[in-house]
């Protein structure tokens, strides 16, 4: 269990942590004295968490008969960045069939074992839809980092074929995947779906309607020419990207020549894909003509039976020659996607009174890892728009911004006395980003969310400063009341999202032999907050019940494991402990959990 400190330990222990907050919620209050621009909030993560949820139903054989789901899963998990993304698998018949929780990508080896899991998939006689949608959303409700951006890519053909014994009803499964589908809407889990068509029997509808309902794309195909598209639209789309298609050529045997430009140097990795039914050789040559070897230690390769992904890391602007040898005859197609590490804010508004008939300034200005890019050349390359709705009509007013300099800028007008929604869209032929959006009150004379405090020497009337003045510290004064609950709540998330040290190996003994499996060994540093047993066991579905085993952590590099369920075993060094108020686990403890449901012992050993 937690230990408790004295109350004058606590006491100031959390002085120590809220002074500082204060005094900088005290900074951020008077900032308008000090003529300090706001901006929006910082900047979030580009990483992707991904489920890729496959129907592996015996139906499969003839709808998807050349594999195309396996090929297209390998082919996303390729695009992904080489380090940071999550992925999960989720393969399903009327039951779960096979499932991987989510494995943060880290190296190549990482993106192999994904890959050896989709190789390793079988097929099952029944089909129910539902369940594989709900176990996809819980892969991603226990495993998916609030940095990162979350998502589902379903591939099937969007038929259900139930095990008529066990009584289910097409009625009970659409209930059950609604339900799912509107826990995927309100955690801001899109879906995107790819209907395999093979044998014409697609339900295209049934797959454009989970899309649709969550912010997702729909596609269908029959062929794995079609993939590079596909998955380059879904990648690109999640990441606000564009697709730029480099060339299509017919092979002649020799080398033929294909310039990839990369456009500026806030490209964090392009992406080249290269379709072919025939293999291919590549050579490739960098801006400065220096001859790259394929793979090296920044150019990443990946291959299958029907594609070639190039992958170019922090790649140097400018020209890059790609070489292409393949069959004669042979058509291949080319594909590229960048990713950047941009984002895209604009400046808060002057804290004023808005009415009909005033003008507010717009700026907006490009970001890159917190920092402001000041490249001129990158903006007078895209063309920004202010996307104005008025909420009270629902129109969309858009507004084009000037990109000469090293901002987006232009004007507002306050045309009725309505409430507003202003942000801004700047794109360019391979990417585009949109900024957060500021809302204008224009009904009740008062600026909306968003706004600060105008900044010094903008020309406010004198006669409008004398009861600013009276009144501004009442308004600090609330301001410190409210920011002091915020850093209150943020000690408390603070806790609520710690993260873990160390490790736990694991194996799993089989009650009726006796045999072990081979020690697996889970790092723990992937998880924040809390996560359950079941999740490092790869969510197996016949351990279902681990799920009632939740670790947290807790001071000295120590962990806590609660039981939530009753009948549940667990001891620690060969004695019965109590682990549903909490048992407390230092490096090198080892603990057995005996479960009910199945004849399996889960036995680990913690490890810092």
């Amino acid at each position: 269990m937690l230990r408790k400190h004295p109350a004058s330990r606590t006491a100031k222990t959390i002085m120590q942590r809220i002074f500082p907050a204060l005094l900088l919620v005290l900074l951020i209050a008077t900032a308008p004295l000090m003529a300090v621009r706001a901006y929006a909030a910082a900047p979030t993560g580009s990483h992707i968490d991904a489920v890729l949820l496959i129907d592996v139903s015996n139906s499969m054989k003839t709808s998807d008969k050349n594999n195309i789901a396996g090929e297209a899963m390998k082919m996303f998990i390729d695009m992904l960045s080489a380090q940071g993304d999550k992925v999960g698998i989720v393969a399903y018949t009327d039951e779960v069939q096979r499932e991987k929780a989510l494995l943060q990508i880290n190296s190549a080896a990482d993106k192999q074992d994904l890959k050896d899991f989709i190789d390793g998939l079988d097929r099952g006689p029944y089909t129910d839809i539902a369940v594989g949608m709900e176990e996809a959303v819980k892969v991603l409700q226990n495993g998916s980092d609030p940095a990162h951006e979350p998502m589902i890519v379903m591939l099937a053909d969007g038929n259900n074929d139930f095990n008529q014994a066990t009584g289910r009803t097409q009625s009970q499964s659409d209930t059950e995947l609604a339900a799912a589908v509107e826990t995927a809407k309100k955690n801001g889990y899109p879906i995107y779906t790819i209907g395999l068509n093979a044998d014409g029997k697609l339900n295209k509808q049934s797959l454009a309607d989970l899309s649709g309902k969550t912010g997702g794309k729909a596609f269908s195909t029959d062929t794995a020419d079609d993939l590079p598209e596909i998955l380059s639209e879904i990648f690109a789309s999640h990441l606000k990207l564009k697709i730029v298609p480099v060339q299509s050529i017919t092979a002649n045997g020799n080398y033929q020549d294909v310039t990839v430009n990369v456009p500026n140097a806030s490209v964090l990795e392009a992406n080249i894909s290269i379709m072919s039914s025939q293999p291919v050789e590549a050579k490739l040559t960098d801006p400065s003509g220096k001859s790259v070897a394929i793979p090296s230690n920044d150019i990443l390769l990946s291959q299958s039976k029907t594609y070639s992904l190039i992958k170019l890391l922090s790649p140097q602007q400018g020209d890059w020659k790609l070489q292409i040898k393949g069959v004669p005859k042979d058509k291949i197609d080319i594909n590229l996607v960048f990713n950047y590490d941009l984002e895209l804010k604009m400046d808060a508004l002057p804290s004023k009174t808005y009415k009909k008939g005033d003008t507010i300034d717009i700026a907006s200005r490009l970001y890159s890892n917190g920092t402001q890019v000041t490249l001129s050349n990158l903006y007078q390359n895209m063309k920004a728009v202010l996307l104005a709705t008025d909420t009270d009509t629902g129109k969309t007013e858009e507004i084009p911004l000037d990109n000469t300099g090293d901002v987006f800028k232009g004007t507002f007008e306050v045309k009725d006395s309505h409430n507003y929604e202003l942000k801004v869209r700047a794109e360019e032929s391979s990417f585009y980003r949109e900024s957060d959006t500021l809302t204008v009150n224009a009904k009740t004379g008062a600026a909306g969310a968003g706004a600060t405090q105008a900044p010094a020497g903008t020309g406010t009337d004198p006669a409008e400063e004398k009861p600013a003045s009276k009144s501004l510290y009442y308004i600090i004064g609330a301001v410190l009341l409210l920011l002091a609950a915020g850093v209150a709540f943020w000690l408390l998330r603070q806790k609520a999202t710690r993260g873990f040290v160390g490790q736990l190996v694991i194996e799993v003994q089989d009650g009726n032999t006796g045999e072990k499996t081979y020690p697996q060994y889970k790092k723990l540093s992937a998880f924040r907050g809390k996560f359950n047993l079941h999740q490092l066991l790869q969510l197996a579905p016949e351990l279902k019940e681990s799920e009632n085993l939740v670790f947290t952590p807790v001071k000295n590099d120590r962990i806590l494991l609660r039981s939530s369920a009753e009948g549940i075993a667990v001891e620690r060094s060969g004695r019965a402990a109590d682990a549903s108020s909490g048992l407390e686990l230092k490096s090198g403890d080892r603990i057995s959990v005996t479960l009910q449901t199945v004849d399996k012992t889960i036995l680990m050993e913690y490890l810092v």
